[in-house]
């Protein structure tokens, strides 16, 4: 239908493209290296679940709940029920549903990760997106301080591996439940003979959820939240042997920390140790990567009582801090292209192109227009922008002769050498890139 309006993605809801999508594949095969070193195995959920499952597991007055989340009533069955579901706006408590529903650590703990779109409802921004990215790493099933540092020396591991300099990790306890209860009590009794210091977000938190006030980016609150009592004022014994064997295992991995009392995280889930690696590269959305333990939360969704640490990155936070950081990264390009001059050739091409790349050599064809195979110098100049190492010629001469000349095109002289077209696994070696 000639005139049709075109029909655009959703805003905040972004195509990755050629050659962008390169960086996200080199990204990607970076985390599964790191984590398979650390014996952590990929889990893949759903991304919608019913809401309930981000209610109960994320607490109903969280930002994300409260304003991001997307929630709808399904569709109704045949008797007018219908489920509400939610399109996920974070990993962790669906990896948690799925170890708890298929009864993971009935043989002991495990660690996981996970990768793969997430989806809050805000207003799009550098670093915020309404479909994003993240990937996490889970460990369950482990109560100790040892589980919490090896999951932020895995973290250190990723940022060595990608190059990436720019961060800074920061620190804090939460305690366990009596022991926020009791900072609670004098955190409200605090901010309430400051009441008229209060903007309106903060009174809105002042009972549902005062810990996050002390997060605020207001800076008319910071002196205020600066002088609150600090949790870590109120924990007990056992928190801070805790909080201390983790710190200690850092300082022997020579990975140095800074303790931010205000570090809350805008979870309900949390407790003990929470952890952020935050830079001052993107502008105010410093966060790339946040997690901490959370202990309670297999349970509160219904399965059975079992101790828990995980963080999570954001995959789009860190390619932008990767090309802020000037980290470049290798753009896959084809050890060989195919230059075919006449039509009649490409039976006997293809069948040594199939060759070729079964024996491991990435290979690019050139494709006609249906009207031709082009001329030889349009396609040495697609060959040429390929970035391919090597040309292979299948002209009538070579074919009569049963070759094929293989060019190359990186080495200045261009240097050229004809090889037997029945036999490529005599000479596909010397095709393969050592880049």
């Amino acid at each position: 239908m000639s005139g049709s309006k075109q029909i655009t993605a959703i805003k905040g809801m972004n195509d990755i493209l050629p050659p962008a999508s390169a960086r996200w594949d080199w990204l990607e095969d970076v985390v599964r290296r790191v984590m398979a070193q650390h014996a952590y195995r990929n889990v893949r959920t759903p991304i919608m679940e019913l809401t309930q499952l981000y209610t109960r597991g994320l607490g109903e007055v969280t930002d994300i709940v409260e304003k991001e989340m997307y929630a709808f009533e399904d569709r109704a069955d045949q008797h007018g029920r219908a489920d509400h579901l939610a399109l996920r706006p974070e990993g962790t408590a669906g990896l948690v549903r799925a170890v708890a529903e298929h009864n993971l650590l009935y043989d002991g703990g495990k660690r996981l990760f996970y990768m793969g779109p997430m989806f809050r409802r805000e207003r799009p921004q550098r670093g915020r997106y309404r479909q994003f990215h993240q990937i996490g790493a889970e460990a369950l099933g482990f109560g100790g301080p040892e589980v919490d540092a090896e999951l932020i020396l895995l973290a250190v591991a990723l940022w060595r591996e990608l190059g990436l300099t720019g961060w800074r990790l920061e620190l804090n306890s939460l305690g366990q439940p009596d022991e926020r209860r009791e900072h609670r009590a004098a955190l409200v009794a605090y901010l309430q003979a400051h009441h008229d210091q209060l903007d309106e977000d903060a009174r809105r938190r002042l009972h549902s959820n005062p810990l996050r006030i002390l997060d605020t980016k207001n800076p008319a609150m910071q002196a205020l939240v600066e002088g609150a009592p600090k949790l870590l004022d109120y924990l007990g014994e056992a928190s801070r042997r805790h909080f201390a064997a983790v710190q200690a295992i850092l300082a022997a991995a020579g990975v140095s920390w800074h303790i931010n009392p205000r570090l809350v995280r805008g979870l309900d889930y949390y407790n003990l140790t929470v952890f952020e690696f935050v830079t001052d590269r993107l502008g105010a959305q410093g966060t790339i990567c946040g997690g901490g333990r959370y202990d309670y939360l297999i349970e509160q969704i219904g399965g059975k009582p079992a101790p828990a640490v995980g963080w999570a990155l954001g995959v789009e936070r860190v390619l932008e801090l990767l090309q802020e950081e000037g980290v470049h990264t290798l753009e896959p390009v084809p050890d060989a292209y195919a230059i075919i001059p006449d039509a009649a050739a490409l039976p006997q091409a293809m069948r040594c192109l199939q060759q070729l790349r079964a024996l491991g050599v990435a290979v690019q064809m050139h494709a006609g227009s249906g009207e031709g195979m082009g001329s030889m110098k349009s396609q040495f100049k697609r060959a040429d922008a390929s970035g391919a190492r090597h040309a292979l010629i299948f002209g009538a001469d070579e074919l009569a002769a049963g070759e094929v000349t293989v060019k190359a095109l990186r080495d200045g002289a261009g240097a050229q050498l004809r090889q037997p077209l029945a036999q490529p696994d005599a000479w596909a070696d010397i095709l393969k890139s050592t880049a």
